[in-house]
């Protein structure tokens, strides 16, 4: 009875997510349970899909040298864009939180739009390989270069670049989680934790401030991870597609070269398939890292 009652209360919350529940089944849960077993066959989205086993594995490890290499470029772009980018929201939250109410709406507002707005046409003038190029312009002017250096072609830049730009768009949903964590703060903790022996505003953020914010912790975490192994779009915007020698080809952009470019989507649920795998378990251990520290 008492399930019933609190279901009956809690009905006009569920009708307003219903909407949204709806469409993220239909558009997110069944095509990610669908790619499960059409990673096991060969399918063209014109011909009905055959069944192939592990063929589409056992290619993408043995024989696809490009997603060898991606995943490497993958780890290198995470690995950057992932705990960098995580640390920078963290700061910046804090930073933010010491403001006074209207500063910290002003400054939430200039940190959050960078990862609403289309930003591309303007990275790209800022690397630009010709002398007109902000970063071009600057260097030489300043003595370090002399003649303009191509960021956005030459394969030794290409992936450092498109680093530079995810990490200044990365600031999105995590950062308001801790943002909204910052401000949840009991500051009677704080009080308490003056009188316990906390000396500064240090101590005061690892002992207090970072284990209260576990569950802000975590989801900007997930995040992070998920917008640092799934880039794509800001690869593929900034550097091109494909970029120089693959030199900035993630594990992401090639599951869109097979799926949207070649049209082969058994392949490309599969390599989709690996890199869920990929996140879940950094995700896995990420989150335990964070518990073991916050409790």
């Amino acid at each position: 009875m008492k399930k019933k009652k609190s279901f009956r209360k809690d009905m006009e919350c569920y009708l307003m997510l219903a909407p949204f529940m709806i469409l993220f089944v239909i558009f997110t849960v069944v095509p990610v349970l669908m790619s499960v077993p059409v990673g096991f066959t060969d399918f063209n989205m014109v011909q009905s899909p055959e069944f192939t086993g592990l063929s589409n594995y056992i290619a993408l490890f043995f024989s696809d040298k490009v997603f060898i290499k991606s995943i490497k470029v993958t780890v290198v772009f995470a690995f950057f864009t992932g705990p960098v980018s995580f640390a920078l929201c963290f700061m910046l939250a804090w930073l933010i939180n010491e403001m006074s109410s209207k500063l910290k709406t002003l400054f939430t507002l200039i940190f959050y739009i960078p990862s609403m707005a289309n930003v591309y046409s303007v990275w790209k003038i800022i690397f630009s390989g010709d002398i007109n190029g902000y970063i071009n312009s600057l260097l030489i002017n300043i003595g370090i270069i002399t003649s303009p250096i191509q960021w956005l072609t030459d394969g030794r830049y290409v992936l450092g670049t498109a680093i530079v730009v995810q990490l200044w768009l990365s600031l999105g949903a995590g950062f308001l989680a801790l943002r909204a964590g910052f401000q949840n703060i009991d500051r009677s903790m704080c009080e308490a934790g003056a009188i316990d022996g906390i000396k500064n505003r240090w101590q005061e953020l690892i002992y207090i401030i970072i284990p209260s914010m576990k569950p802000h912790l975590m989801f900007a975490s997930v995040m992070q991870i998920v917008s640092s192994f799934t880039a794509g779009t800001v690869i593929q915007n900034i550097v091109g597609f494909p970029s120089t020698d693959y030199k900035a080809h993630t594990v992401m952009t090639h599951a869109y070269d097979y799926g949207w470019v070649r049209y082969e989507m058994g392949y490309a649920s599969a390599i989709c398939m690996i890199l869920f795998i990929a996140m879940y378990a950094v995700n896995k251990v990420v989150n335990r890292v964070i518990e073991k520290y916050a409790d």
